[in-house]
Parts: structure tokens; C-alpha cells; sequence
């Protein structure tokens, strides 16, 4: 036994130079320290939340002690005495156009434009989280006026229309959260946002002195409606739909790609260089139109020269939506083989990690992976591979029979490999100094069924058909697969196992030859009933039924919700 430990401290920072790369040593996170990007309130959603603990705290000393809630209804009154002194013709006039803010025909008007509005741009992410808003909001003052049961304020002319208990201010509530939800939801992070939220206290503001000057309210009824409406969206979309992961904007792109620039870079370079020890100089979106379930990006990392990685940033939402897509898909075709979602975005990159390391070991032509970093524990990571410098989407460059003949090889490969790539399509399909290389490997599989390599094989071809004659690509693939091959691998191509990116450039190849491609091959090779992929199962016919279920819920409570008074 050495007299010395073997392992040194893992917390010591050593450089070293590896390949061209500075690596400055990994270094362990200690416990309790927070992740890279923490999901967090932060200091407004904190302040908000400490509001509305402290109103929690007045309702209790009122309830507790009653020389306390005599003396705030001293207050509320004298300030109310004050306002019924200075009244006026043309006062009253003015109060009682700023109290028509309160009516349900301002709120409900903008509610439901704002779900239109959500609904037209399929923001629902942010459209659960402002209905949950207004109806929390509502819901909330609801039932702590029944609780409370505070009268209207006592010994004062009352000259306005009021209704329901005085505590909170439901009118109050009811407008702020409905503005503040639509700021949260419709308006991108900025100056704007900052100008409409203060826009809606200033909405909030008018209300409350129109109804104390009418009699209606307690200043009390006032400021703890006015709390409750602005709190709660706040806390609700922080958490719910946080501006990190959701940002709102405009202008084109995908809601896939998350914003690089801010707290999330500086979380980036951290993460990298503890976790994989890299030393971040620059990170930037990259090639964004040809991924719709990551975040591309393009790191230089310290070397001699300065070295390119590549990385995909995955997060909780693009689980998400794999998981609702996948469902639809189910639903209406039944489970593809063996495909099922994955439980968490920490297993998805383990995965494809994996799926990297297994076909370099094969000898597969597929980017060097360096492993993956944890920006937010169970939320967000980056996998990271080596950036094929120079390489380019096959849609890039010429096809010529020497590309043809390497990404047929690779599918040959693939298939004596045992494995099945899943999502071929062009921007998967890399061309470097006449090599093809296949990226994207997340959804691969090992082992998988017949089917799914047929459906490789049909996509690969199709890519090569759209950019090289097809009866060349056919004598190309008849070197490396049989007829009957080729013949299955049409048999097994519908719509549904094609990707859309491939789909696109089908329709516009047939636009200008004529030509549908997928029934040429089935016209150009050997005779074979169709593949079908409907497939009934007891999982389908669940997913089915639990569909139903909830669809015939939310009418129940969207009836409920107009009822109510809710929307």
C-alpha cells in the first residue's frame, strides 16, 4: 500500500493539455451549493411572495385581536371621511367612470382576448398559467371575503354599486390579475413589459380611489386586492412558466430553441468548466433551423489554437413536448414498435451520451463525445461532442455517387451494428471531405425491430432522390442491400415514419418534376404489401379513454368557470 493517497483533492484546479485542448481539471460541486442555474423567485418574485405573507399575517392579527381590527377600521374610516368631504359634482362624475374599470365588462373583455390571443400564438404553457391566475385570483378573495365577512364600510354615504363582502376588493383583484397576466403572457421581457406592469397599478390605483371615493371600499379592501392580483400571476408564472425556459417573443423561430444570452450563459460556462473542464471563451446559437427538440450551440473552448465544441441544451420543455407528441402519435397510430418517452431530461442525455460512446466503439462515422453537464438538476443539460469544423447538411452540398455511396455504406453499417437511427432526415445527414456523418443520435436504438431499420433505409434513399437521379441511387443501394431490402424499406414508408423536415422537400420535388418519389420506388422495386402500422393495444386504447376523460372535464369546468363569473 502507497504511503500517499492515489486520488488527489478532486476540488484542486489543474490545467493540462489534451488533444488540443486546455482542460483545467474537473471539479466537484459541494454539497448544498445550488446547481449552475437554480430555479429560483428571485428578488421581485421574493418581494411579492413576502407580501403576501405579511397580508396572511394581518388577517391573522385581526382575527386574533380584536383592539387591532378596531383600530384599522379606524383608519380605513378616516380616510374614507376625508374622501366623502371633498365630493363634487364633477368628482363623483370622474369617480364613477374610473369605477367602470371594476366592471366584469372591462376584465372579462381582456381575459378573453388575451386567451386568443395565447391560443393563436399556442403559447399553452403560458396560457395555463394566466388561467390559473385569474381564477386563482378570483377564487382566493373569494373565499376569504366569505370568511372574513367584512360589511362595506359603516357611516359612510355609499353612492356606488357594490356587491358580495368587502374583503378583499374583488373588483380590485379581479382587474389587476387580469392585467398583470396579460403583461406576463403577451408582452416580451423589457422596458415594455416594465412601462405595462406599472400601467396596470396605475389601472389598480384609479379603481381603488374611485371606489373609496364612492364609499365602496376600506383603503385596506384596496391594497389587499390590489396585492392578491399582482402576487399571485407573478409567483405563478415564475415558477410555472419562468422567462429562462419560456421567454416570450416574437418574429419567427422555435419555441424548442431557449435563450443563450444572460444568466443561462454564465450557468453554461460554469457548468463546462467545473464538470467537464473546458474553459468557455464564446457560446452561441447554432444551425437552429434544423433542430425543433434542443437548443444547438456552438462553444470555442481555450486551446492552442482555441478549439470548437458542439452542444445541445435540453430542458424540461422539450421533454414535455416529446411526451404530448408521442401521445398524439400513439392515439392516432398506435405505439411505433418499441418507442416510449423518456422519464426525465437527465435520462434523455445519459442516453444519447451513450448512444454516442456505443457507435464510436462500433465504428460508426459520428461526433466524439465528451460527456454532458447539469446547468439545473433534473431540468437542464448539455450534452457535448467534438464540432465537425467544415462539415456541411447534405442539403448543402452536391450529391455525387461517392456521397450517395457512403451514406448508403452508413446505413449498411447501422444495420450490421444492430442499430436503428430513428430520425434521418437531411440536417442528420453531415457531409465532411466526402465522408458522411449521421448526428443526432438521441432517439437511436439498439436492437431494434426489422421495421425500424426498414424505415432508415427508405429515408436515406428518399434524402439521396430528392438531390441524384433515383434509378442511380438504386443501382448505388443494390451494392449494399438486396431487392427485397429496398422493396421492404418502401413497403414500410408512410407519412408518419417520414420526418417532416423530409416531408417538406418530397412535396416540393414533386411540385416541380411531377414525381412522387415514395410511389416511384414502390413502381422501380420488387412487388410487397404495405407495412401497416396501425397497431391496436391495450396502451392505445387508455391513452384513448384518458383523453376523453379529461377533454370532457375541462368542459365541465369551463361551464363551471362561466357560471361562476370566472370568465
Amino acid at each position: 500500500m502507497p504511503d500517499e493517497p492515489i486520488l488527489e483533492n478532486v476540488s484542486v484546479r489543474r490545467r493540462m493539455r489534451f488533444g488540443g485542448i486546455t482542460v483545467m481539471g474537473r471539479r466537484r460541486r459541494p454539497s448544498g451549493t445550488p446547481d449552475p442555474l437554480p430555479r429560483e423567485l428571485r428578488a421581485s418574485g421574493r418581494a411579492w411572495a413576502l407580501a403576501a405573507l405579511l397580508v396572511i399575517a394581518l388577517w391573522a392579527a385581526l382575527d386574533v385581536w380584536e383592539q387591532t381590527s378596531l383600530w384599522w377600521t379606524a383608519r380605513d374610516l378616516d380616510v374614507l371621511q376625508w374622501f366623502e368631504s371633498i365630493r363634487s359634482a364633477s368628482a363623483t362624475a370622474l369617480a364613477e367612470a374610473g369605477h367602470a374599470l371594476g366592471s366584469v365588462w372591462t376584465y372579462r373583455p381582456i381575459r378573453w382576448a388575451v386567451i386568443g390571443a395565447l391560443v393563436g400564438f399556442k403559447r399553452w404553457r403560458h396560457l395555463i398559467a394566466f388561467l390559473a391566475s385569474v381564477i386563482g385570483v378570483q377564487w382566493i378573495v373569494t373565499t376569504i371575503a366569505a370568511v372574513l365577512g367584512r360589511s362595506r364600510p359603516l357611516g359612510i354615504d355609499i353612492i356606488g354599486d357594490w356587491e358580495g363582502f368587502a374583503h378583499p376588493s374583488l373588483p380590485i383583484a379581479a382587474l389587476t390579475a387580469s392585467l398583470v397576466g396579460a403583461a406576463l403572457s403577451l408582452i416580451p421581457l423589457g422596458v415594455w413589459r416594465t412601462r405595462a406592469l406599472y400601467g396596470s397599478s396605475l389601472a389598480a390605483a384609479l379603481l381603488g380611489t374611485s371606489r373609496m371615493y364612492l364609499g365602496v371600499d376600506h383603503p385596506t379592501d384596496v391594497v389587499v386586492g390590489y396585492l392578491i392580483g399582482f402576487a399571485v400571476p407573478f409567483v405563478i408564472f415564475r415558477l410555472y412558466a419562468p422567462e429562462t425556459v419560456f421567454p416570450v417573443r416574437y418574429g419567427g423561430g422555435n419555441s424548442a430553441h431557449l435563450l443563450i444570452a444572460g444568466r443561462r450563459e454564465d450557468a453554461i460556462r460554469h457548468a463546462v468548466r467545473d464538470q467537464l473542464g473546458f474553459e468557455v471563451l464564446d457560446i452561441e446559437p447554432f444551425a437552429l433551423e434544423g433542430s425543433a427538440g434542443s437548443t444547438p450551440l456552438l462553444m470555442t473552448v481555450e486551446g492552442n489554437p482555441p478549439t470548437k465544441l458542439f452542444g445541445k441544451l435540453y430542458a424540461s420543455s422539450h421533454l414535455r413536448s416529446d411526451r404530448w407528441y408521442k401521445m398524439a402519435r400513439n392515439i392516432l397510430y398506435g405505439a411505433l414498435e418499441d418507442e416510449v418517452p423518456f422519464s426525465s431530461v437527465r435520462r434523455l442525455v445519459e442516453y444519447e451520451d451513450y448512444m454516442l460512446r456505443f457507435m464510436r466503439d462500433e465504428g460508426l462515422a459520428t461526433a466524439e463525445p465528451y460527456g454532458f453537464v447539469e446547468i439545473t438538476a433534473e431540468r437542464e443539460y448539455v450534452i457535448v461532442t467534438s464540432f465537425l469544423d467544415g462539415a456541411q447538411e447534405i442539403g448543402d452540398v452536391e450529391v455525387t455517387e461517392a456521397i450517395a455511396h457512403r451514406a448508403l455504406e452508413s446505413v449498411h453499417k447501422l444495420w450490421i451494428c444492430g442499430i436503428a437511427h430513428r430520425d434521418i432526415k437531411p440536417s442528420n445527414v453531415m457531409v465532411l471531405d466526402g465522408d458522411v456523418y449521421l448526428i443526432d443520435n438521441a432517439f437511436a436504438t439498439i436492437r431494434p425491430s426489422p421495421w425500424r431499420q426498414a424505415v432508415d433505409l427508405a429515408n436515406m434513399i428518399l434524402i439521396l432522390s430528392t438531390r441524384l437521379e433515383p434509378r442511380i441511387v438504386y443501382r448505388i443501394a443494390q451494392q449494399y442491400f438486396v431487392p427485397e431490402d429496398i422493396a421492404e424499406a418502401f413497403a414500410a414508408s408512410t407519412s408518419i415514419a417520414i420526418p417532416t423536415q423530409l416531408r417538406s422537400e418530397l412535396r416540393a420535388y414533386r411540385k416541380r418534376h411531377g414525381v412522387d418519389l415514395v410511389e416511384l420506388w414502390n413502381e422501380i422495386t420488387p412487388e410487397r404489401e404495405p407495412i401497416s402500422i396501425q397497431r391496436w393495444s391495450t396502451n392505445r386504447v387508455t391513452s384513448t379513454v384518458r383523453v376523453l376523460l379529461v377533454v370532457a372535464l375541462l368542459l365541465i369546468v369551463v361551464d363551471d368557470l362561466f357560471g361562476g363569473g370566472f370568465l
